[in-house]
């Protein structure tokens, strides 16, 4: 489907590189719920694609998905999450704006008139407008001709049964307003949907913001109920409620009447809210503490994986085993219900959860967890009852996390032993997580030597700079003592930006920028460019961010384990 996509929609130059690739990605997922609407796919997309462009978008190096190519050496770069998942988001958000069946009609114009030609960005706007009689390409412009997105801010009063909403936009910026307004921001025409709790999965009501800041007035709608911006996290934006708002939400989180693709979408805004120092990190913790009855895979995914992040942050920190508690505690009642066996009727999200759930808590340190995993690691090594492929990745992460030289040399030689390369791959991603310098050495070496295939280099290398403070490090040391050979693999391709990222981006130090840009300086990636000044403004980020709210996260989780008075 993807390759058919790519073909009905050749773009006549690389500025419209996001036709064929943001179509086809977003193509993918309509796809797969169309045919299997149980898979709840659209919340998986939010938190692999959609998620991820806004992140890349926040940032200052980032770049509109229509961007100029001047020289074949930036084609490379501009194959990223702008064009794909960022192209697909604006794509999905105009779909819900367009509506089915005029979106339909405006593609069928499209693809006949350009069936046997190239086409431009204007000539998909022109057909779709004909067919909805919408400012398609007006709505539009502002969303692939300029960089970044914007945050809605809004803010209610209840007047009777009727609520007024102030809504307001402002451009989002990974760093925060700058000198306190944003002032000569660009505006977009936002699609904003509104639902609330009398019905969530209903829209109550739509319009089209186009100006700064309007006000909405909403009928009939109890005191009680709460009102959601952007149902289905549709559109492509970040939401900053007022804090009577955000409290009126959580508990929807709790009782889980919002869809999982809303609350997975409220704490990621939240979580980018924290980073770009707009709101404290210690109300996000609050918020994620809210998800005791989560049952849903991608949500647990999304949160897990900003914790993650959070965590790597405050491994520059002396506190860094209180968040590692603050994991436990989230993860535990989750994993008990789960446990290690898959049960009769489950999905393969179930399967998913499991092993991401178990993963995250054998890595935390939660003893329970550690003490079975090495138990069934011993088990599998002895041939006496082989791993479920489902959990052999958190089992080998625990056990490494814990482990020792033996460990490590145990999977090396599972690797080795390993008939599948899925075995392998998984094994080697894995293999960051042991402790040790020495053995971290090792790793790092492994990965460049003739038993780990050159495209899964980086996937070992990453894994390493991914782990702990000592593996970062380390893997930065790694990639500059063996830059000519990596530079000479990878070259020309996108790996080269993928390792760069990897092993750079977690730093949060500030003199980490200035040695990573100095790095780069002297030994040149044309090809990674753009992102080698991501990497750098994202450690400012990191910085600015522990620098911040470190002594507020800190007594907030001493404040958790203290006793009650």
């Amino acid at each position: 489907m993807n390759h058919i996509i790519k073909c009905l929609l050749l773009q006549e130059w690389w500025t419209h590189l996001w036709l064929n690739e943001g179509f086809a990605s977003w193509i993918e997922y309509l796809c797969v719920d169309h045919c299997f609407p149980e898979y709840d796919i659209w919340t998986q997309f939010v938190s692999a694609d959609y998620t991820r462009a806004l992140d890349l978008d926040a940032l200052d190096n980032s770049h509109p998905i229509e961007v100029d190519v001047g020289h074949p050496s930036e084609v490379d770069e501009i194959f990223d999450a702008i064009s794909y998942s960022k192209g697909a988001s604006v794509i999905r958000m105009l779909h819900n704006y367009i509506g089915d069946e005029d979106f339909r009609k405006g593609m069928n114009a499209y693809l006949l008139k350009f069936q046997h030609k190239n086409a431009s960005t204007e000539d998909l706007w022109e057909c779709l407008e004909q067919a909805s009689g919408k400012p398609i390409a007006a709505v539009m412009n502002s969303w692939t001709k300029q960089m970044g997105f914007p945050i809605i801010v809004v803010d209610q009063e209840q007047h009777g049964s009727d609520r007024v909403l102030k809504i307001s936009q402002k451009k989002f910026c990974a760093s925060g307003p700058r000198n306190g307004t944003y002032e000569n921001c660009p505006n977009w025409m936002v699609p904003i949907s509104i639902c609330t709790s009398e019905d969530p999965s209903c829209t109550k009501m739509k319009v089209l913001l186009d100006q700064p800041e309007t006000t909405v007035n909403i009928t009939n709608i109890a005191p009680d109920h709460w009102l959601k911006i952007n149902p289905g996290t549709v559109g492509f934006y970040r939401i900053q409620y007022s804090t009577t708002m955000l409290e009126s939400l959580l508990p929807g989180i709790r009782d889980l009447t919002l869809l999982p693709v809303d609350r997975l979408g409220l704490q990621n805004d939240l979580f980018s809210l924290a980073r770009a120092g707009m709101i404290s990190t210690v109300e996000v913790l609050k918020v994620m503490e809210a998800f005791v009855n989560e049952p849903n895979y991608t949500v647990w995914s999304d949160l897990s994986c900003n914790l993650g992040v959070l965590s790597s942050l405050l491994s520059h920190t002396d506190f860094h085993e209180d968040i590692q508690e603050f994991i436990r505690d989230l993860f535990t009642p989750i994993g008990m219900k789960l446990g290690w066996d898959s049960k009769t009727g489950e999905g393969h999200l179930d399967a998913l959860l499991r092993g991401l759930v178990l993963g995250k808590l054998g890595k935390a340190g939660h003893k329970a967890t550690l003490e079975e995993a090495r138990r069934r690691f011993k088990e599998h090594v002895e041939g006496k009852q082989t791993l479920p492929a489902d959990l052999r990745s958190p089992v080998y992460l625990t056990v490494l996390k814990h482990g020792d030289s033996t460990t490590l040399d145990t999977m090396l030689k599972l690797h080795k032993q390993a008939d599948m390369q899925e075995e392998k791959n998984r094994i080697e991603r894995v293999l960051g997580a042991i402790p040790a310098p020495d053995l971290i050495q090792r790793v790092l070496n492994f990965a460049l030597s003739e038993e780990v295939r050159p495209q899964d280099t980086v996937s070992v290398i990453g894994g390493v700079a991914g782990s702990s403070k000592q593996g970062r490090k380390a893997a930065w040391k790694f990639v500059k003592d063996n830059w000519e050979e990596l530079h000479n693999r990878y070259q020309g391709g996108f790996l080269i930006s993928r390792l760069i990222k990897l092993t750079a981006d977690g730093f949060a130090i500030d003199k980490m920028a200035a040695e990573v840009k100095s790095f780069f300086e002297s030994h040149h990636a044309p090809a990674a460019e753009r992102t080698v000044q991501q990497c750098c403004e994202n450690i400012l980020l990191n910085a600015a961010w522990l620098k911040r709210d470190a002594e507020d996260i800190h007594q907030y989780l001493l404040q958790r384990k203290a006793p009650p008075v």
